[in-house]
């Protein structure tokens, strides 16, 4: 009892709950991203499988992310430099960030070659649902979970120094994602202009990593906003294409 009083005595700090507040929305919206990787991988199985590999998915993301809080210690010591190179020192969050964002350029880059040439088999990575089994697409969401989970959680320990806040903001948005990641992956299939939006969206959010481990700290309140300005434009191509087509030739 008095250990579970300890780490809950923020709960009469009126600023402690707004602390929780702010990190709960902050790792919602950074969870965006995650989220429209996993729509679009999913929407590449079969039917059947497309759910369970969301489910799955994302429930390995909070597993994930829980055990990573619990080591908590040695999250904050992956910002410590290796090495240094360019004026810049690299840490195994740099390193990592790199490696995430090359990795969702690549994917994105695949994706949308074969979504403007769909003919063409060659580099069918993503695009083929016959080389991407319910095995493969959970290895490769656990593999971006990986990277989105420590920015989290180093985004967490920058704002706040309770463990309770940290766990119940890491539930609080992996749970919103459960819920969200079904609804959104149908939005996609049903509209197919906004696959190659998205797509785009991967793009920057892979470039933004990469700057990001390299030393150049591109604000996130840009890239959503960028990101949210191209989703009403394409909101109001939908709805222009819409209105076009009830009215006839």
């Amino acid at each position: 009892m008095d250990f579970l009083a300890a780490h809950f005595l923020w709960v009469n700090d009126p600023t402690a709950w707004v602390a929780l507040l702010t990190l709960v929305v902050l790792e919602i919206v950074l969870g965006i991203d995650n989220l429209i990787f996993i729509s679009i991988l999913t929407n590449k199985l079969p039917k059947h499988q497309q759910v369970p590999a969301r489910r799955l998915g994302i429930g390995a993301a909070l597993i994930m992310r829980l055990v990573l809080l619990a080591t908590i210690s040695f999250i904050v010591q992956l910002t410590t430099p290796l090495f240094t190179l360019f004026d810049h020192g690299f840490s195994w969050r740099d390193l990592i960030l790199i490696a995430g964002g090359l990795f969702l350029v690549w994917k994105a880059t695949k994706e949308i070659h074969h979504s403007v040439d769909p003919e063409d088999h060659k580099d069918s990575m993503v695009g083929n649902t016959i080389t991407l089994t319910l095995g493969g697409a959970i290895f490769q969401i656990l593999l971006l979970d990986l990277v989105f989970s420590i920015d989290s959680i180093i985004t967490a320990v920058g704002m706040t120094d309770e463990i309770a806040i940290m766990y119940i903001a890491v539930i609080a948005a992996v749970t919103v994602m459960m819920l969200a990641a079904t609804p959104l992956a149908n939005f996609i299939e049903k509209n197919p202009t906004i696959v190659m939006l998205a797509l785009g969206f991967l793009l920057m959010i892979g470039m933004t990593l990469i700057a990001d481990g390299m030393g150049y700290h591109v604000p996130k309140g840009y890239i959503y906003a960028a990101m949210g300005f191209s989703a009403l434009v394409e909101g109001l191509n939908m709805l222009a294409r819409r209105r076009k087509s009830k009215s006839g030739p």
